[in-house]
């Protein structure tokens, strides 16, 4: 819900900072490898309770994550680095909770559990979605810069990675914000499944 407002105010500095790299012969899937070890280390982090660690490793990522996209627009994209950015971002966002889990499994587990359960639902409405999109040939209009189309919901990126850092601010309010989030999630899911049925839907029926 608020990467519409978020991209636009850092995509500036994003772009800077891919110039930089790409003058320094710093290639799009470096980025992304490198953003990805930086942020799994969130693991062993939160398993020893170095929660300011893991906030750093997360904050890193997803730099990373923000600069290896543009570097891939400013050179041009490609479908292995955006599938590598895609499968490397579903890995760490699921160490990060796993890691709670972990940190505390007996007050963490079960709501570790229910977010990665609607983590799952989120995941699949929207690349399901991009499939069936790219195949239609429907057009990115609300986030045209995305190497697929995004099916847009009340939780997307930017609402992820707060979450992520109010964990590490709070960890001890770790199941109440992990079944709060995982109730937006499913509204997620809700309209995404809805909308998504619709539009493809009305491209079926050639209208």
């Amino acid at each position: 819900m608020l990467d519409r407002w978020t991209l636009p105010l850092v995509k500036k500095p994003l772009h800077m900072g891919a110039c930089f790299l790409h003058r320094n012969g710093i290639k799009a899937d470096q980025v992304t490898f490198s953003g990805f070890f930086i942020g799994i280390l969130c693991l062993p982090a939160l398993i020893m309770h170095w929660y300011w660690f893991a906030s750093v490793c997360i904050l890193l990522n997803r730099l990373a994550d923000g600069l290896d996209g543009e570097l891939a627009r400013l050179v041009g994209s490609t479908d292995a680095g955006g599938f590598l950015d895609i499968v490397l971002d579903f890995i760490f966002y699921s160490s990060v909770i796993f890691g709670f889990a972990l940190a505390d499994p007996e007050h963490n587990s079960l709501a570790a559990a229910a977010l990665l359960f609607s983590f799952v639902g989120t995941g699949a409405s929207f690349l399901s979605f991009a499939i069936m999109a790219e195949r239609r040939g429907i057009e990115r209009i609300v986030y045209p810069s995305k190497g697929f189309f995004y099916l847009g919901g009340l939780a997307e990126g930017t609402e992820t990675f707060l979450v992520l850092i109010f964990f590490c601010l709070f960890p001890l309010a770790f199941s109440w914000i992990a079944y709060c989030f995982a109730s937006v999630c499913w509204l997620t899911v809700l309209t995404r499944v809805v909308g998504g049925y619709f539009i493809l839907r009305q491209k079926s029926d050639g209208s």
